[in-house]
């Protein structure tokens, strides 16, 4: 099988809250953590405790501690990335974001 990729991804484990826009419109917030991210997306370890419907919307904050990755050494923080979940498995779930989001 091919790798679809297009962003070169990350395996870290990073604290990350997610706050789901729930259809109603009400938002909710869930502090979880990363299986690995990439500018165009990142996996979260929801461990099956949270269940969400494909196509949620998210807001992504992530918050990267100084020398957690050696690739990732010069980012501080990957934050208010909106994105939209396009899988999901026992693990966790995937979200894709709208655009790149910028790592600085």
């Amino acid at each position: 099988m091919k790798n679809r990729r297009q962003y070169k991804r990350h395996t870290v484990r990073l604290p990350s809250r997610l706050e789901a826009i729930i259809p109603s419109g009400k938002k909710k917030i869930y502090d979880l953590e990363t299986k690995d991210i990439s500018i165009g997306g990142a996996f979260i370890y929801t461990k099956g405790w949270y269940s969400f419907p494909e196509g949620t919307r998210f807001i992504i904050d992530l918050t990267i501690p100084s020398a957690s990755n050696k690739e990732l050494t010069t980012v501080k923080s990957l934050m208010e990335c909106n994105g939209t979940m396009v899988r999901s498995t026992s693990e966790g779930i995937a979200i894709k974001c709208d655009r790149e989001c910028d790592i600085v």
